[in-house]
């Protein structure tokens, strides 16, 4: 409503109710001024009618539906006030009660009731805001239904103490009549009760507001000028002035700016949600005190309260404690929902949103704990920190979406590899920090089974992009005083940038003397081809799967820094290869391993490593030469592993480089099979003896799918006279799930891990080539 119409409001209101306080002086005599009263009266409550229907047929919805409910209830009253007129004014025979004009009369708080309670319900909120809220409104429309049953029944007794019984008895034993005079108090006292909860509780919409104070402050006229009117015709008034008609006139001017009143400016939600003021909780008790006190003074001092006076009582306090049952119950309720934020903010407190783990405060919270209970606690503890090598170009290449997706993959495939008793955090960014408690694998085996297990393509967008991780393992000295998880951490970064300056996709085990990166290609020129210091050969046996005996072993390369750290083979390999030196490093190993390898009589075969790019050189061919005839070993028990470091592009020429290898003697596999540059190309172009399925295709056996491929490859091997070893194998279950798709020979820890030589327990062991 603007200021013009607002003033224009006022001033209509201001000019009725002067005109209704000169017409009662009756200037121009009785007869007059009941004329220019009932004309008012009717005027008003048609002008509430017309202006109801204008604006009913402008809204949609509930604000159309109580409009129309008003439009029929005025309808009716101004029926019931033109009939009242015509036996006033017109008929001389006076008006009969009960008539027709109560009917149109007591039509208006029929329709009136149900206009405030679809009008207390329009409510615009958002699906979601309504359904979050549904259970609570129930409740709070049952506390107003509640309190508004309450009070109605308290102001019925006071009311019909004071005045109303007496006019029920006047009435004589027509019980029609008796009906009639008891429904205009009782209706005038429900929708006066309902109005004023509606407007003290506030539980309407806010941009309705206006409607609602408009509409209540009509009905309250209204029900004024009927309890005046109740009040003349108890105590036998024989005239009454037109003052006594004023509700009459203003109500339904009242009722028609509530139902031209346009909503007002939605609230923002911290003004929505007001709290409730004592007083309000108060409200509907203070009636019920004045009854209770009202009941003790009759029993006291008088005859005591008659039937109707008890009957409603004893309703009062059934209705009380039905309101205090409903309160327990949204007490409970509160708390509920109370518990619920609280643990929803605890969650949201300590674990990361986006992946669901456990988050840096969690994190550093368990690590605390864990390093303080170290002492006393059985097993290791482990702390691995992980981080994604060339993550940003993720990020450009498809967006930040893409990039959260990625993260979450990658944070689920984290969890699969460890226990359910193990932490994984995200520290933020692309940063994971895993903690292993109790009895675990050695540090190297976990990292390798989250390098494995990262290797595996992720689908991005319908795009497969390959992650590799950069790793740094900390083991803490249970003895070493003073240690936080700020420090443990703080290691483990090291750890990793270390890594990374070595070459990416590495893991670097933290050791207290370490002040900088080991330097691998340092070590080996100082040797001037010999063997550095620290470096050694573990060996890991193949094995037959029919009854577990070894057949072959193949060398790994291992390295101990000067400063005592051990470097992860993928680290110190990889910087060796970008040093220029992976040459020399394959002609270190295969002569280590030759030699090594003779101590067993007539012995096992050896499988020695060779990077793709070295096929086919002079060098390579010669270093084997070399290394076979300096150790008298039978070509036929080396076989050259070749690695993927590079893919290979000249299918034909390594095909010739491994042809001059066989001519040797030397069996060739390739090492890896269906893992990253490899194909089936590969097995119809490449002459190799054997085929080593990588453990990405091995350790996730499944009896369905998964093994069908395995079985399906194994097969197509066979047919190509390839024999076939199946890596990672790490327990019983996958060992026999191989052996079911067909496969002879498997290698992994369920046969033994890398150690020296001497350690396998193989010397002169007399073992099939």
């Amino acid at each position: 409503m603007t200021v013009r119409r607002y003033r224009v409001a006022i001033g209509l209101i201001v000019l009725l109710a002067c005109l209704v306080v000169l017409n009662g002086f009756a200037f121009w005599g009785d007869t007059f001024a009941q004329w220019v009263d009932d004309a008012l009266q009717l005027s008003t409550g048609l002008s509430a009618v017309v202006c109801g229907w204008i604006a009913a047929r402008r809204v949609r919805g509930t604000q159309r539906w109580w409009r129309l409910l008003i439009v029929f209830g005025m309808a009716g009253w101004s029926v019931g006030q033109f009939i009242w007129s015509w036996y006033q004014l017109v008929d001389d025979r006076g008006l009969p009660s009960p008539s027709m004009a109560d009917v149109g009369y007591l039509t208006f708080p029929v329709f009136a009731i149900a206009a405030l309670v679809v009008l207390a319900r329009s409510k615009e909120r958002p699906h979601s805001e309504r359904r979050q809220l549904s259970q609570w409104t129930a409740h709070f429309g049952m506390t107003v239904v509640l309190d508004g049953l309450v009070v109605t029944g308290s102001m019925f007794v006071l009311i019909w103490t004071a005045a109303l019984g007496q006019l029920v008895h006047s009435t004589g034993p027509d019980a029609l009549a008796w009906a009639v005079a008891i429904s205009y108090p009782l209706s005038d006292l429900v929708l006066v009760v309902m109005a004023v909860l509606l407007v003290v509780f506030d539980r309407v919409d806010r941009p309705y507001r206006a409607n609602l104070l408009l509409l209540a402050a009509g009905i309250v006229a209204l029900a004024c000028s009927d309890a005046v009117f109740a009040y003349l015709v108890s105590i036998g008034a024989q005239s009454m002035k037109p003052w006594s008609d004023a509700g009459f006139v203003l109500g339904p001017l009242f009722i028609a700016y509530a139902v031209l009143a346009s909503p007002g400016r939605r609230r923002d939600e911290e003004e929505d949600e007001a709290g409730v003021d004592w007083w309000q909780v108060a409200l509907p008790y203070l009636p019920v005190t004045a009854v209770a006190l009202l009941i003790t003074g009759q029993l006291v001092f008088g005859d005591g309260p008659d039937d109707v006076e008890v009957y409603v009582g004893l309703l009062i306090v059934f209705l009380v404690l039905a309101r205090q049952l409903l309160s327990l119950l949204d007490n409970r309720l509160l708390l509920v929902r109370v518990y619920e934020g609280q643990r929803q903010l605890a969650h949201q407190a300590f674990h990361d949103p986006l992946t669901g783990l456990a988050n840096r405060a969690l994190f550093a919270d368990r690590l605390d704990r864990a390093v303080a209970e170290q002492p006393r606690a059985e097993g290791a503890l482990v702390l691995i920190f992980v981080d994604l090598d060339d993550f940003k170009e993720v990020n450009d290449r498809f967006g930040h979406a893409g990039g959260d997706l990625l993260l979450h993959e990658v944070g689920q495939r984290l969890l699969g590899c460890v226990r359910s008793t193990d932490t994984v955090a995200r520290l933020g960014g692309d940063e994971f920090a895993i903690l292993l408690e109790g009895e675990v694998d050695a540090p190297e085996a976990v990292a390798e089974r989250i390098r494995g297990a990262l290797r595996r393509p992720f689908a991005v967008h319908g795009t497969l992009v390959a992650v590799r991780a950069s790793m740094g393992l900390v083991v803490p000295d249970p003895g070493e005083p003073l240690i936080t998880s700020d420090v443990l951490l703080g290691r483990a970064d090291t750890s990793m940038y270390a890594g990374k300056r070595l070459g990416k996709d590495t893991t670097v085990v933290y050791r207290p003397s370490s002040d900088g990166p080991p330097d691998f290609p340092a070590a080996m020129r100082q040797a001037r081809g010999g063997t550095p210091a620290g470096f050694t050969l573990a060996f890991q046996p193949i094995v037959l799967l029919a009854d577990e005996a070894p057949v072959a072993v193949e060398a790994l390369a291992r390295w101990t820094a000067p400063d005592g750290t051990e470097v992860a083979p993928d680290t110190f390999v990889r910087a060796a290869e970008a040093a220029g030196l992976g040459a020399e490093l394959d002609a270190l190993v295969l002569d280590l391993a030759c030699r090594e390898i003779t101590a067993l009589e007539p012995g096992l075969s050896v499988h020695v490593n060779v990077g793709a790019s070295r096929l086919g050189t002079a060098s390579l061919e010669q270093s084997i030469r070399d290394a076979l005839h300096r150790y008298r070993l039978p070509a036929y028990r080396l076989v050259v592993e070749i690695t993927e470091t590079v893919p290979i592009l000249d299918l034909t020429s390594a095909a010739e480089a491994i042809w001059r290898l066989r001519a040797l003697g030397v069996r060739v596999a390739l090492d890896d099979f269906g893992a990253g540059y490899s194909s089936l190309t590969w097995l119809h172009s490449l002459p190799v003896d054997l085929i080593k399925l990588d453990r990405a295709l091995t350790t996730g056996i499944q009896p369905a799918r998964d093994a069908a491929l395995c079985r399906s490859l194994v097969g197509l091997c066979a047919d190509l006279e390839l024999a076939v070893v199946a890596e990672g194998i790490e327990t019983a279950e996958q060992a026999e799930l191989i052996t079911r798709a067909g496969c002879t020979m498997a290698q992994g820890y369920r046969f033994g891990r890398p150690a020296p030589l001497s350690d396998l327990g193989l010397s002169g062991a007399v073992l099939p080539g």
